[in-house]
């Protein structure tokens, strides 16, 4: 029986992306799209994840691949399987990488599941992955696969989409859990060179920041009329102020003329939702009775890698319970479907353009797409200056940062101004949507791709030579 888990991958005709590109960006896409078609020729790309649904990884592989096979590389997506005792541990690394839990917790009981899951999952790899081929594996989940596929002569990189700016005790035990598994990849991939252990070596460092999919089912245009009509066909929007909804909890679902603060994301505690309502409720424009504010994320059921979920959002509910009541009747708590990506994509598409104010809380954040997305649909956005956030938004330009994540009165001022001021909103979100398409969508991705698997492969060429090291140029 095959326990990985293969992800269609359907190209998609670079065209499509120039849409949104400057004359500029396309000249310089295609010139890397014809340098990769020689560089990957009669090779297989790769990637390696732990679910297909649910998470920013998952999400930007399934557009970002489509491109790719669409230039005429050849690329490959596989799912690890795991259990319950697997992904507890893969989070509990995920939390001390970010600086949160108890540092000693990772010990060899941690170690014994994590690598008898990875080894149920090998052989799968190594039927699907070919020595000519080239493989990306990304963040913890996977990252014990490495040295083994290696071992079968495969050039193998480790992607880590997440990260801490200045690690406590916290995170340095999670990076020496990691560091046994990791520490012989061909090249490193970082969101941020801060985020990289001073382990890594420099001359196989790489930072790329991920990019969005502007035409894609969450990033494409929607008109005005057409998002209600979706929002409240799914019944996150109500048509009077009586409407029950099987995906809202906490108060009924707004009416269409609601002004909506709204923030995106899975049910983590490092996106820090009841912080956010606690801050709504303290916020001055909280006192309007047209101002709600919707948390948004996926249906907990549906996102295998993260056990947690469904313990957030049951906190989030005993947190809005407390909330005074003139508040928690608009305060809303969105579980959005999963089982068909298309129509999850599409609801989330329409709440953050039906916005007035988009928010991002985290306590920390290795970059936040929704981030991305939010100011791509030129929304005024406030978020924490944490992480890759801080590489996204400039502040007072293209949104506003709250340099203390914890500061609540910062947070409600921050959303108060842009809901009493729609014409510097306006400046705002048109600045962010610049901003995007300049350096978070998939042209400079893909280029910056392109260059280090040239220098991956060039070193394996060298080293086969008897060649000593190779550098990806970053």
């Amino acid at each position: 029986m095959q326990i990985v888990q293969t992800v269609e991958v359907h190209p998609r005709s670079p065209a499509e992306l120039f849409q949104a590109l400057t004359a500029e960006q396309v000249e310089r896409f295609e010139a890397a799209a014809a340098r990769a078609r020689i560089v990957l020729a009669g090779k297989v790309v790769w990637n390696v994840s732990s679910t297909a649904t649910g998470g920013g990884v998952a999400e930007m592989l399934r557009t970002l691949l489509g491109y790719v096979a669409g230039t005429g590389v050849q690329t490959g997506w596989a799912v690890i399987n795991g259990d319950a005792d697997f992904f507890t541990v893969t989070k509990r690394i995920h939390n001390a990488i970010h600086g949160l839990g108890d540092a000693p917790a990772l010990g060899t009981a941690d170690q014994e599941r994590y690598e008898r899951t990875l080894q149920r999952n090998l052989p799968d790899l190594l039927e699907l992955i070919r020595p000519q081929d080239l493989v990306l594996l990304h963040d913890p989940q996977p990252a014990g696969l490495l040295a083994p596929l290696q071992r079968a002569g495969i050039p193998a990189i480790w992607r880590c989409h997440i990260g801490l700016d200045q690690p406590n005790d916290q995170a340095l035990a999670g990076w020496r859990f990691l560091r046994h598994y990791v520490e012989s990849a061909d090249a490193f991939v970082f969101s941020r060179r801060q985020y990289a252990p001073e382990w890594v070596p420099a001359e196989r460092l790489a930072v790329i920041p991920p990019s969005i999919d502007p035409l894609s089912k969450k990033n494409r245009p929607i008109a005005a009329a057409e998002r209600i009509d979706i929002l409240t066909s799914a019944g996150v929007l109500a048509t009077d102020g009586h409407t029950r909804s099987s995906l809202v909890q906490g108060g009924r679902p707004p009416t269409a003329d609601a002004r909506l603060v709204v923030q995106v994301s899975r049910w983590d505690r490092l996106k820090d939702m009841a912080g956010v309502m606690v801050g709504f409720s303290r916020m001055p424009a909280a006192a309007e009775e047209d101002v709600h504010l919707m948390l948004v994320g996926p249906a907990v059921t549906a996102v295998a890698d993260d056990p947690e979920g469904g313990e957030v959002l049951a906190d989030c509910l005993a947190t809005w319970h407390d909330l005074p009541a003139g508040i928690r009747d608009r305060v809303h708590l969105v579980s959005v479907p999963m089982e068909d990506p298309d129509e999850n994509a599409t609801i989330v598409n329409a709440i953050q353009r039906h916005a007035a104010v988009v928010v991002q809380k985290s306590l920390a954040e290795g970059f936040g797409l929704t981030v991305a997305e939010a100011m791509w649909k030129a929304r005024p956005v406030v978020a924490s200056a944490v992480g890759g956030i801080q590489d996204q938004i400039v502040d007072g330009e293209s949104g506003l940062l709250i340099r203390d994540p914890l500061d609540l009165d910062a947070f409600g001022k921050a959303v108060s101004r842009l809901l009493a001021d729609e014409a510097y909103a306006r400046r705002l979100g048109q600045t962010a949507q610049a901003r995007v398409r300049d350096q978070f969508l998939g042209d400079r991705h893909l280029r910056q791709y392109v260059d280090l698997f040239d220098a991956v492969l060039s070193g394996e060429q060298r080293a086969r030579a008897g060649s000593r090291g190779y550098g990806t140029g970053r």
